[in-house]
């Protein structure tokens, strides 16, 4: 017998019973990154620096899919 693992958002028997949550959370999650890859875009050198990385990699971050994580 394989076992097979559910994602996070499908591992709770809440979400099983309510499919609908399941799609929500993750459109709450593709929302955020997004969110999070245009700020991201905001920051200037300074900030990108404390956070270890520089512009050119912020840029390559910011165009990525939302759906890619």
């Amino acid at each position: 017998m394989v076992a097979l693992s559910c994602p996070p958002a499908l591992s709770s028997t809440r979400s099983l019973r309510q499919p609908g949550l399941v799609l929500v959370t993750i459109l709450e999650q593709w929302l955020e990154r997004r969110r999070q890859r245009r700020a991201l875009l905001a920051l200037d050198e300074r900030l990108l620096n404390d956070f270890g990385i520089g512009a050119a990699d912020a840029w390559q971050e910011s165009q990525k899919p939302f759906w890619r994580a």
